[in-house]
Parts: C-alpha cells; sequence; structure tokens
C-alpha cells in the first residue's frame, strides 16, 4: 500500500512518497521530480503532463493549463474571464461550471474542470504507481488555502473520478508547515513559549502568507491571508507585453494577434525571469518568431522590476493581514520561511526583508516543500506507515452561517447563527440546538460573501431535517444537528436526533465536618439522592442533504467516460510501441543480414529476407502510418517467419558455444580443484612429519611439563595462597 502526497500547482505538479524511513520527491517518465500540469487533446488521443507540455506551442488551442484556477468556479464568474487571458483554448460552460471546449478525435468537445483534473490525476497516479511498483489509492492533495468549499468538493469529486482515495485536502502553507516542523527537534515544550514562523508561499499564479504557532507535536495556524493574482504568471506576462511593443517597434511584428508566436515568447520570457533572480541583465532571442522575423532583446533587472511595480507594490499586503488577523507585529515572528519559485525574485526577497527586519530563511527546498508536507500528512492519516505524533489545526478561512424559517411557535426566534468564525479551528464540530413541532430546513451559506474569491456562491448546502413531531402533550421536539467542518475543510450535517428531558435521580455527597466522629453504622443509613433533568437521546432523525457534490449519476457518466478514453489512450501507446518495434526490426534485420546472420543463410534465404524487409518498410511509410496495434504485430510475425530459420541457427551456433565454454570452464575449475586439495594432502603430510621428528627427536618433553602425581599445578597453588 502506498502512501503519496501531491502538491497540485497551477503550471506543475510533485509527488512525495513515504519510503525509506522518508520523504522522496519522485520523478516523472522523463525524469523530470515536476510534472507539467497540462492536458492536451488531439485527432488520435489525449496528451497530458510533459507529453501535453512538448506538443503546447503546436496545438495550443486544444492544451489547458492552470486546472486548478478552473476547478469549481461558475462559468460566468468573472475571474475565469481573467483566466482566458492566459490560455488559448476556449473556456466554456458545461452544466454552469469552468470548462474548455478542444477538438478531440477530430470532433468538438466540451470537458469540465473536475474531468481535466481528474484526467491528469490519473496521470500523475499512473506515475507513481510505476515508480513504486505498486497500486496508488491513498493520497493527500494540496489546495489553496482560499479554495471554498464548492472547490474542496469539486476536488474530491475529480480525486474520485481518477480512481483516488483522497484522505485529507490540506492547505499549501499548512502541508509546508508539517513538513517543517515534523523535522524539528527542539521545537518548545507545552508550558514555553510558541515559535512562530510566517511562511511566505509565492509560486506560479498566487501569493499566501501564513502564520503557524509550533510546539513540540504540534502545529496552530493562526493567521492566513492570500492575493489570487500575484505569481509567477504576472512577471511572465508583463515581461512579454513589454516584448511585444518593442518587437513592434523594432522588428515591425505584432505577436498580440499571433498566438503561436505570443506563446514562444511567454517561454522565453519566463527563462528570462529565472536568469535575471541570479543576474543583472540578460539577453533574450527568438529565432523565426513570426513571419521569418529572429528577434533580440537585452533586459536588465531594474527593467524588470519598473515593469512589475505595480504587483511588487502589493508584496506586503498578505503580510500585513496576516498579522493583523492574528493580533501580531512583525518583531513577534521569530522566523520567515520562504517558499514557492517566485520567492527567488531578488526584488521580492528584498521587500519582505525590509518589512520585517531580519534574514529570511530558506531551509525547506523551495518547490518541493509542500509535496514533502503532503505525504507527511497522508502518512500520519495511512495505517501502513507509523509516523511521529504531530497534531495540525488549521483554521477556518470565511465565517458559515446557518439559515433558516422562523418556526411559527415561536415568533422571536433568531433565523440565522455564524456557526463556524473565520479563525476557528478545524476540524470542528458544533450541535444545534431546534425547538420544532414539524420538519424543517436549513441552509448554510458564507456569512461574508465578499470576501470569497471572484463571485463564487456563497451558498454551502441545503438540509432537511425530517421526522419532526410534537409530543403527546403537544411540546416542541428537542432536535439536536451535528454540523462538522470536516479534515477537508468541507462542510456537512453529519447526523440528526431528538432528545427528551428526564427526571433522574442522583446520589449526593455527604461533606463530612471537620472533627465528626466516624459513623460506624454510614452504610447502613440511605444514600441521600436529588432530582435532576437531563437530556436523553431517543432516537434519530434522518437529514436529506442537498451539496455541490456532483450528482451520482453525471459522476458515473463521466467516469465511465474517463475510463473509456484512459483505455484509447493505453491502445493508441501500445499500437506506437508496435510501430516504432516494426521500424526497428525492419533496421535491425536488414543490417545483421550482411552482418552477424551472413554465414547462416543462405543467399536464397537472403534475399527473400531482403525482399521482405523492402516490401514492410514501403508499406510502413505510405499505407501503414495509421494502421492498427494488430496489423502491426501480423507483419512483425511476417518478418520473424522468414528470419526465424536463420535467427534458429545462430542461436544454436551462441548456445553450443556457450556450452563449450562452460564445458571449458567447468574442468579448469574441477582441475584448481584438484590442484588445492593435492596441495593442501601434501602440507598436512609434510606437518604431520615434521611433529612426529620432533617426537622422535625429544621422547621425555611431554613427561617433563606435566606435574608429579601429588605435586599441586602452580596455579593452584597461588590460589589456595589467596
Amino acid at each position: 500500500m502506498s502512501v503519496v502526497g501531491i502538491d497540485f500547482g497551477a503550471q506543475s505538479t510533485k509527488i512525495g512518497v513515504a519510503r525509506n524511513k522518508g520523504i522522496d520527491i519522485i520523478a516523472n517518465e522523463v525524469s523530470n521530480r515536476q510534472t507539467p500540469s497540462l492536458v492536451g487533446f488531439s485527432a488520435r488521443s489525449r496528451h497530458i503532463g510533459e507529453a501535453a507540455k512538448t506538443q503546447e506551442t503546436s496545438n495550443l488551442k486544444n492544451t489547458v493549463g492552470n486546472l486548478k484556477r478552473l476547478i469549481g468556479r461558475a462559468f460566468s464568474d468573472p475571474e475565469i474571464a481573467l483566466e482566458q487571458e492566459f490560455s488559448v483554448a476556449q473556456l466554456c460552460d458545461v452544466n454552469g461550471q469552468a470548462g474548455v471546449e478542444v477538438s478531440y478525435l477530430g470532433k468538438k468537445e466540451k470537458f469540465s474542470a473536475i474531468q481535466l483534473v481528474a484526467m491528469y490525476l490519473t496521470k500523475i497516479r499512473d506515475i507513481t504507481s510505476k515508480e513504486l511498483k505498486l497500486p496508488v489509492t491513498d493520497v493527500t492533495i494540496s489546495v489553496p488555502a482560499w479554495f471554498t468549499d464548492i472547490q474542496r468538493r469539486a476536488m474530491l469529486d475529480a480525486g474520485d473520478l481518477a480512481g483516488l482515495k483522497v484522505l485529507r485536502l490540506i492547505n499549501d502553507t499548512t502541508a509546508t508547515a508539517l513538513g517543517y516542523g515534523i523535522t524539528k527537534l527542539d521545537l518548545p515544550g507545552p508550558e514555553e513559549k510558541p515559535r512562530r514562523v510566517m511562511f511566505v508561499d509565492i509560486g506560479y499564479s498566487d501569493y499566501t502568507a501564513s502564520i503557524v504557532e509550533f510546539r513540540k507535536g504540534e502545529l496552530n495556524v493562526k493567521a492566513t491571508a492570500c492575493d489570487r493574482h500575484f505569481g509567477g504568471r504576472n512577471f511572465d506576462k508583463a515581461l512579454t507585453e513589454h516584448f511585444a511593443d518593442e518587437f513592434k517597434e523594432k522588428f515591425k511584428i505584432d505577436i498580440r494577434t499571433n498566438p503561436k508566436a505570443w506563446a514562444r515568447t511567454i517561454v522565453a520570457a519566463e527563462k528570462l525571469k529565472k536568469i535575471l533572480s541570479a543576474n543583472t541583465a540578460a539577453p533574450m532571442s527568438i529565432e523565426s518568431l513570426m513571419e521569418d522575423v529572429d528577434v533580440r532583446a537585452m533586459v536588465k533587472r531594474e527593467e524588470l522590476e519598473e515593469m512589475v511595480k505595480p504587483l511588487l507594490d502589493r508584496v506586503t499586503v498578505p503580510l500585513e493581514q496576516a498579522l493583523a488577523e492574528a493580533k501580531l507585529k512583525p518583531e513577534d515572528i521569530d522566523f520567515v520561511e520562504m517558499v514557492g519559485g517566485c520567492t527567488r525574485v531578488p526584488a521580492i526577497k528584498d521587500a519582505v526583508n525590509k518589512f520585517f527586519g531580519k534574514n529570511l530563511s530558506f531551509t525547506l527546498n523551495q518547490d518541493e516543500a509542500i509535496a514533502r508536507g503532503c505525504a507527511f500528512s497522508c502518512a500520519i492519516l495511512s495505517p501502513v506507515f507509523r509516523v511521529r505524533d504531530f497534531s495540525v489545526h488549521d483554521i477556518v478561512s470565511y465565517p458559515i452561517e446557518f439559515t433558516w424559517e422562523q418556526s411559527p411557535d415561536i415568533p422571536d426566534e433568531d433565523t440565522s447563527l455564524t456557526v463556524f468564525n473565520k479563525g476557528n479551528v478545524m476540524p470542528s464540530t458544533k450541535i444545534l440546538t431546534f425547538y420544532r413541532k414539524q420538519p424543517f430546513d436549513l441552509e448554510a451559506r458564507y456569512a461574508n460573501p465578499e470576501a470569497l474569491p471572484g463571485k463564487v456562491n456563497p451558498w454551502v448546502g441545503r438540509f432537511s431535517v425530517k421526522g419532526v413531531k410534537a409530543d403527546a402533550n403537544d411540546d416542541f421536539m428537542i432536535c439536536k444537528l451535528k454540523a462538522r467542518l470536516n479534515l477537508h475543510g468541507i462542510l456537512n450535517l453529519e447526523s440528526g436526533y431528538y432528545v427528551e428531558d428526564v427526571e433522574v435521580e442522583e446520589p449526593v455527597e455527604d461533606e463530612k465536618k471537620e472533627g465528626d466522629a466516624m459513623d460506624t453504622d454510614a452504610a447502613e443509613q440511605p444514600k441521600k439522592t436529588r432530582k435532576v433533568k437531563k437530556q436523553v437521546r431517543k432516537g434519530d432523525l434522518p437529514i436529506s442533504t442537498g451539496t455541490a457534490q456532483l450528482e451520482q449519476s453525471l459522476k458515473d457518466t463521466w467516469q465511465e467516460r474517463e475510463n473509456s478514453m484512459y483505455m484509447e489512450d493505453k491502445l493508441i501507446a501500445e499500437t506506437d510501441e508496435k510501430k516504432n518495434e516494426l521500424e526497428g526490426t525492419i533496421y535491425e534485420m536488414r543490417d545483421k543480414i550482411d552482418g552477424v546472420y551472413a554465414e547462416f543463410a543462405s543467399e536464397e534465404e537472403k534475399d527473400k529476407l531482403r525482399s521482405k524487409l523492402t516490401d514492410l518498410e514501403d508499406w510502413l511509410y505510405e499505407d501503414g502510418e495509421d494502421a492498427t496495434k494488430s496489423v502491426y504485430v501480423a507483419k512483425l510475425d511476417e518478418i520473424r517467419f522468414v528470419a526465424g530459420p536463420i535467427i534458429q541457427r545462430h542461436r544454436e551456433k551462441l548456445e553450443a558455444e556457450r556450452q563449450a565454454a562452460q564445458k571449458v570452464a567447468e574442468e579448469e575449475a574441477a582441475k584448481k580443484r584438484a590442484e588445492e586439495e593435492a596441495k593442501r594432502k601434501a602440507e598436512e603430510e609434510a606437518k604431520k612429519a615434521a611433529e612426529e621428528a620432533k617426537k622422535a627427536e625429544n621422547p621425555d618433553a611431554e613427561m617433563k611439563d606435566a606435574p608429579t602425581e601429588g605435586e599441586a599445578a602452580p596455579e593452584a597453588v597461588e590460589a589456595d595462597k589467596q
């Protein structure tokens, strides 16, 4: 059984696995430790991860990225229009949710963001399974702290479609904090002042700052603040806009009108940005960018900082928000840990350094810290691994309130209650009490809609409580509802039950006064009792739930579709493999028939094989380009039929040579063993002869050494003296 942590990023994904008494970040099929978060479509198959990256520039309209920015968002959300600026693929409406329209298998198809993420997670599952040589099921997946209930539910649905059991959705900075704290052996004890660490995580598309308090064996998130539109892609876009203006003026080409040229410039801008993090200036050149024009440019670090000045002015905002929420000052923070690729930008490091007035810490791997924390979280939750005890207490990002209709029997009843406030520890359970005579409904929603990302619907869920009725005296039924915000940060009404006030007698302890004599008859006296009212659970109340979770019928349909596409991709991959094998066999056999196989075939057999290879080569490059797997297998069999006798003769000769060599080796080994045995016997005989000769020279030597009868050995005498 595997334990896997997935850092699902907007640009790339890292996979952490628990093994060898630690956490390893595993490499994908091309040995990269991070896999591009891309899904592409073509006339033959899907391309996911590295394969999608390879064909991205030539297939822009059918390649989708920024998947985590789309999932769980309504297409009408204005932030989806913003995401369209970073995507050439056409975003569209799929059942009210954001999705994409692409050309797949020669026709237009629409896929929802949930389906796209499921496709990608299936690829991540396969990469991990291949590396571990085990089936992968249990995973922990990281999500941004600003994800709402609907986005988190969508991630769980995507995990289900990918055949994964998501043990926990963990916030990015919480995963980082877990990876930081669980390996520290010098954390303060329960009674000591906690260690306060600010985690600054700036990735490809967003920026999160979290204040976390550490004590031995636990972490408590005190505050989290986010800037959802601050990341590496914003730097890349600013540079590309600058180049677009420069190229228009200098080379008379407008890359804004050419998506392919724009995409190639974005890639070059990203490389340039990384070089400028370590150098004060860097060149950039792209051959035949557009209209056969080669472009060149030189950018200084100061110029880049000027381009992104509006962005850099926002660097300290999340830091200030997190400190205000935690009611702390910059000097109260013990360490500032920087993670995320964008924290390598010197201007960002300088701004954060200046804000706190202390050296920044880079003790964690900036790219892999989240994946390591996710893997630790999965190991803690999995029964397979024993992990050092470490409690993780995250907090609620958005306050959640319940609303309900006023009971006609209680005219002054409140109709809303904020049950989970911002900053509440998570996971958390609350018991709600209602007095009712008939079934009733509740609705859960976010209490502060303007704080939500974009225009996310504040509605969380609707719950109908059944089986409620007045008792025999027409009194209210006392209804108890158990509301839980679980490990994933998802709200549910887990159960409902009703109670009755029942009078019970409980013993009263006698308080003896000091100096009272012992009462020997106390056991015989009746014990004092008093009547108290207690609520006793009498039965369950059924609850029907309506949330943003996918309907089972739609999930089944999408599951069937995903399985079908997966099998099609697998068949295409196997077909390509057989096609390559056929091509390789043709060239290999043509080379060997005049080489290693030459002496094992007659001229007639050689001519027949050469003719067959030529015919198959012509077929392969003319009619066999898009043949099926079975056809390629049949063509391989044709080669084996003609070449089989020749190959067999070659193998028989090799086998005869091998057996002859083995026989010689065995004879040499036997000869060597005989020589060693003869040598050993000769040495033993020589030793024996020497001993006999020595004995013959001095026959009384043994008698002199032994004590005479009645004489004690010297050691015994010494012992008696002591």
